[in-house]
């Protein structure tokens, strides 16, 4: 599981980053961060969409992937509802 944090200036590069972490599976739990849960195959994928992405930023920009896959998470509030299956009827 990767959690991607940015802040980018640009508001039309900002829109347009933030559309493609939702194509490809980030589901975004506050305005600028995202959480990604998928195969090892769409992370990667991922991470050269953002690479591509780099070369656009300016200097003020950033963008902060943490790859949590192997760590030990604990979540409070909303978040913990998430990862359950929800049926309504």
């Amino acid at each position: 599981m990767l959690v991607i944090s940015y802040d980018i200036s640009d508001t039309k590069l900002r829109a347009r980053f933030a559309k493609m972490l939702t194509k490809n599976g980030a589901i975004r739990l506050q305005y600028s961060v995202y959480e990604v849960n998928n195969t090892d195959r769409i992370l990667e994928n991922l991470m050269i969409k953002i690479d591509q992405f780099a070369t656009k930023f300016d200097g003020a920009d950033s963008v902060v992937v943490f790859d949590v896959s192997g760590v030990k998470l604990k979540k409070y509030g909303n978040a913990i509802h998430r990862d359950a299956d929800i049926v309504y009827l």
